[in-house]
């Protein structure tokens, strides 16, 4: 396979990644945390200061798509009998804001992360796609106890565009884990969105850019892969 190798803009510095190696992790892009009616919005969250970066996202999938890079979506699921949350003797069971609300309101049980409820489904507008790849995962880092370590080392995947819900829980989390497992993380800052005081956003961007990794946007990144795509508008259908 032809090495096609992009120069993102980014910071703290430019970034070099080779498309072939590349992946756009889509984190806990589900009705729970970003549709009316979902657990945030339940507990309070403004979901509407989430939507935002839906638009963004979608365009950032749709170029991704086009030119090759492998996606892989990762969503926080329970099984029904909640057997995978963890007891009363993991922190899990007591902080996790889902589990917490079932407790106190199993009427909630299908707006919150239970495996084939309508909460845990990704919203409509950022369907996988059959060829996509899912990761279910039962913490807030997306490498724990899952199967994203061993799924990225056999696509011999290496750099990471992270996208999603929410920028100082789950992508944080996975963030880090992922620099800890030698992947090179880049964070798409336009396509996650933060809970909490604004500077909860300034603060895991600042993170990133510092210490984890790198920080672009959408139009950034964008405007790099399609450098590298055909000219030819029927060449760039085949792809």
């Amino acid at each position: 396979m032809e090495k096609r190798v992009a120069r993102i803009s980014a910071k703290p510095e430019p970034v070099l990644v080779e498309l072939t190696k590349s992946a756009v992790i889509v984190i806990d892009m589900q009705n729970a945390f970003v549709s009316r009616g979902g657990m945030f919005d339940i507990v309070g969250f403004d979901v509407s200061k989430i939507t935002h970066i839906i638009k963004p996202l979608k365009d950032v999938l749709d170029v991704s798509r086009k030119l090759g890079l492998k996606i892989i979506y990762v969503r926080h699921t329970y099984l029904p009998d909640l057997s995978n949350a963890g007891s009363s003797e993991s922190p899990n069971y007591w902080k996790e804001y889902s589990l917490a609300l079932l407790r106190k309101h199993p009427d909630y049980r299908d707006r919150l992360l239970i495996k084939g409820t309508w909460g845990a489904e990704i919203i409509n507008e950022i369907k996988p796609l059959a060829e996509d790849i899912i990761i279910d995962k039962q913490r807030y880092s997306g490498f724990a106890n899952t199967e994203l370590e061993n799924t990225l080392r056999k696509l011999n995947v290496k750099y990471l565009f992270f996208t999603g819900i929410a920028l100082n829980i789950c992508v944080e989390s996975t963030i880090r884990d992922a620099f800890s497992r030698e992947f090179w993380p880049i964070l798409l800052s336009d396509c996650c969105e933060a809970i909490g005081p604004s500077y909860t956003r300034k603060a895991t961007i600042w993170n990133v850019k510092q210490l984890f990794g790198w920080v672009t946007t959408s139009r950034d990144y964008i405007r790099a892969l399609q450098k590298l795509a055909p000219k030819n508008e029927k060449e760039m259908e085949k792809l």
